[in-house]
């Protein structure tokens, strides 16, 4: 057992679920404490009337860092979800009319590519190789999971970096290699998937398509909360405690020690902590500011954090063939779209729209013959000072009149059975999420590795993050890595004494 063997992890996000995962695995006490009544985080779920929904991440592209986690525990990840490869990965739709089918078939993208710009088709090849030259320093050679918390590592990897282009914005990265607007959303859009801006989210996260090419795009059988209630499971058998419905409300420091927390219920004794709550949550509201030197309010105030979301879940009682598992729409302004949301904080009369469709795979998700959508507009935070509770039917009605008219589903609004939306606000009122960000601390040049806030508080000796905010960053496989990260430096801290 180790010596320090009392671990209570804030937060049952996937951060949360795989750090105590790990840590039960290594023969640590871990407590896991969740304020709300289920798992998840996020990645929390939503079933009305036989519909059921994925309120967060909804799709998998890197299941071996999840399986890591079943294999420490002596388990396998396919006992307990049933994986399923989609094809293509995404169809997305352009202000034009015209779409594509992402996927990481070579031979089918050059094809799609050479009917708007034959050069593009060319160089394809081109840019998956650099591609994986990001994809193989990040996952391959670990640098996803190695600590940035001093500046000798940061220059260690700084010659790597430049000459992978790494540190260029992501869009200018992609770029350099295509000309025909399409080709360069397609290729430069993932950032957004984790909360970045990408024309100024740096390249490193270019090894998306890569990652995306090589594993596919996957969805969990049941939703992703099927992945969530596994990942419970396996901790719950490897004799974890789990607390829900139990919000926490200070971290306790000793000399200078995390040596616990104070729940509603009372105080729980640790000699580690670990918080998967937002970053700013946990500084600000949970440590008082006599224990807090480096993260006081006013740096705090200083952290650019990310966009949030506007997300309506819709049960309809007929089907749409025209949406795949994963369809994006996109507005015929992309730059300065983006400047709306991340720099202007406003709410533009256009948008850009992520739809989930699980019904096209996955008929347990809708009564038959239904159809579970969820619809995700990117918005600005709540730095933006709008009124959510007036502008969220006007702003679903803009969206719904705009795919039944424009993206030809028609008979749309007919159909709805099912309604629910989920705005900023409630990111802040249900999840803590600070400025109602569901991606927290904005994945920027000045932000990222040594930039970031570290696995390791600065501030309190015992205390360690994980979740989105921290190395490397959010998304669902980012997140899975900031677990391994963090659990690479517990080891390593414990061994040091």
């Amino acid at each position: 057992m180790p010596p320090a063997n009392r671990v209570v992890v804030i937060g049952a996000g996937f951060g949360g679920l795989a750090i105590a995962n790990r840590l039960q695995a290594r023969g640590f006490q871990v407590t896991l404490l969740e304020k709300n009544p289920k798992v998840g985080g996020h990645g929390y779920p939503l079933e009305i009337d036989g519909y059921h929904f994925d309120m967060g991440p909804s799709l998998i592209t890197e299941p071996a860092l999840l399986e890591e986690i079943f294999t420490m525990a002596g388990k396998r990840l396919a006992d307990y979800v049933d994986i399923l490869p989609l094809d293509p990965y995404y169809r997305i739709y352009f202000h034009d009319n015209t779409f594509i089918d992402y996927t990481g078939d070579g031979d089918r993208m050059r094809s799609q590519m050479a009917q708007f710009n034959p050069r593009d088709a060319a160089r394809y090849d081109n840019f998956i190789e650099a591609s994986r030259g990001l994809y193989q320093a990040v996952i391959v050679d670990g640098l996803g999971t190695r600590p940035f918390m001093d500046w000798r590592s940061m220059l260690s990897f700084a010659p790597r970096a430049l000459r992978l282009k790494a540190v260029l914005p992501s869009y200018h990265f992609t770029s350099l290699y295509f000309r025909d607007f399409r080709h360069r959303f397609i290729y430069s859009f993932h950032p957004l998937f984790i909360g970045g801006n990408p024309f100024r989210a740096p390249a490193v996260y270019q090894m998306i398509p890569y990652l995306e090419k090589i594993h596919g795009v996957l969805y969990s059988k049941g939703g992703m909360y099927s992945l969530v209630r596994a990942l419970e499971k396996l901790f719950l058998e490897q004799g974890g405690t789990l607390y829900t419905s139990r919000p926490v409300q200070e971290i306790l420091v000793r000399d200078g020690h995390a040596a616990g927390v104070r729940t509603t219920e009372g105080e729980v004794p640790a000699d580690i902590v670990i918080s998967n709550a937002d970053f700013i949550h946990t500084y600000r509201d949970l440590i008082r500011p006599e224990h807090r030197k480096k993260w006081s309010d006013r740096k705090l105030e200083r952290v650019d954090y990310s966009m949030s979301a506007f997300l309506i879940y819709l049960g309809l009682n007929k089907r749409f063939p025209q949406l795949l598992h994963h369809t994006l729409v996109l507005s015929p302004r992309y730059r300065g779209l983006i400047r709306d949301i991340f720099d202007r904080k406003v709410v533009p009369e256009d948008f850009s729209l992520y739809l989930h469709t699980p019904t096209r795979t996955d008929d347990t998700m809708a009564p038959p013959g239904c159809e579970s959508l969820y619809i995700l507009a990117p918005v600005a935070n709540l730095k933006g000072g709008q009124n959510w509770s007036e502008l969220a039917e006007p702003f679903a009605q803009r969206i719904l009149d705009h795919l039944e008219h424009h993206l030809g589903l028609t008979g749309l609004q007919e159909s709805i059975a099912v309604k629910r939306l989920f705005t900023p606000e409630d990111f802040q009122r249900k999840q803590n999420a600070v400025y109602g960000s569901a991606w927290g601390v904005e994945p920027r040049l000045t932000q990222t590795a040594i930039l970031r806030p570290h696995n390791r508080s600065e501030d309190v000796r015992g205390l360690y993050l994980v979740g989105a905010s921290t190395h490397p960053g959010a998304g669902l496989p980012g997140v899975v890595l900031t677990a391994a990260t963090t659990d690479y430096v517990i080891q390593r801290d414990l061994e040091r004494g």
